[in-house]
């Protein structure tokens, strides 16, 4: 019995497909499709091209380039473990509210303890508390979803909700800006040969899950149960238990993503991350990493995640009113998802 039916190359299953539909194809089509992350890295330097030839003196600039890097290295931390939900099938949309929830924990219990002049002692606890108290919620998603049986989109707009309702209880609805000065000028804002320090840090993760996806029984059993949920529940897989796994796993590199974010702004912004949940799941799908699970890709996800970030950047930089950024994020969802559905539409036709 085969357990993973989608466990192959998304390139080596397009391209047979689109071979056959004969020489005439553009290239570039099949080569989005078939290549997703490739793809990606073409539509990224369209963008840059454009942004670029509008506004050549400012979006060329070394802070702009800096400003991009480090908002998709906070945010892709956070589309990875979207990434490992979507490759179960599943959809975690309480990503940027976890976050949230764990940046003002974390922010309450370093202001305890020092607040801006405490010392590496209180960055250590914060960020180990930022990440339990975003495991929790991820635990929580986890446990609806299969015990209670509740759809994942239900389950986890539900805990969207508590959660971001939880920070602000906690934080009055007010930002904390009581975080360590050494976290954000030793973290946020250091760099190492050049390259920023959270930007490494987001590197470091993309490394570790790739091999867990790739190269451990772990990651196998994810895309076993994103590609065949039953057959992976037949042959032993611990389906439930697993999946409460993942869900807890996506709620704590929301975490590690909330503690990057408190080192990078030295405050727990609250209101910056309401639309993260879309941002992480088109990142992830512009990526190559299905919507309707068993395939996934941590390097597309990085690459994907920087098309929405660019394009924010770049409409900042035009003067774009700021609900037309959300509007664009949207449309790249949307047609994010479209390219899967034309994914898997060559991929059924073979």
């Amino acid at each position: 019995m085969t357990l993973i039916r989608n466990d192959r190359s998304v390139g080596d299953t397009i391209a047979k497909g689109t071979g056959a539909a004969g020489v005439g194809a553009p290239r570039v089509l099949r080569a989005v499709l078939g290549r997703p992350s490739m793809g990606m890295l073409v539509v990224l330097l369209l963008i840059l091209v454009l942004f670029s030839a509008l506004r050549p003196d400012t979006f060329l600039g070394t802070y702009n380039f800096r400003s991009i890097a480090l908002a998709a290295a906070v945010i892709g931390v956070a589309a990875i473990g979207q990434t490992f939900v979507l490759t179960t099938g599943g959809i975690d949309l309480s990503v940027g509210s976890v976050l949230v929830f764990g940046t003002v924990v974390s922010a309450k219990v370093m202001g305890a303890m020092g607040g801006a002049s405490a010392g590496w002692g209180a960055v250590g606890a914060g960020v180990a508390v930022c990440i339990v108290a975003s495991a929790f919620w991820g635990l929580v998603n986890g446990l609806i979803i299969t015990y209670l049986r509740v759809p994942a989109l239900i389950a986890t707009l539900g805990t969207l909700g508590m959660a971001i309702g939880a920070a602000q209880i906690i934080s009055d609805g007010l930002d904390i800006r009581s975080v360590p000065s050494v976290m954000t000028n030793k973290i946020g804002y250091q760099n190492i040969a050049g390259v920023p320090v959270l930007v490494l840090i987001a590197l470091v993760v993309a490394a570790v899950a790739g091999l867990v996806l790739w190269q451990t029984v772990y990651g196998i059993r994810t895309k076993a149960i994103g590609s065949n949920p039953e057959g992976a529940l037949r042959s032993g897989v611990p389906v439930r238990r697993h999946l409460i796994s993942i869900y807890v796993v996506s709620g704590a590199l929301a975490g590690v993503a909330g503690a990057m974010s408190l080192a990078q702004f030295s405050t727990t912004t609250i209101a910056g991350h309401t639309g993260d949940n879309l941002t992480t799941i088109a990142g992830a799908v512009l990526g190559g990493t299905s919507l309707f699970g068993g395939v996934a890709t941590i390097f597309g996800t990085m690459i994907g995640i920087l098309v929405p970030v660019t394009l924010q950047s770049g409409f900042v930089i035009l003067g774009v009113e700021p609900f037309w950024q959300t509007f664009a994020v949207g449309a790249v969802l949307v047609a994010a998802v479209f390219m899967d559905q034309v994914r898997r539409g060559t991929q059924n036709r073979r």
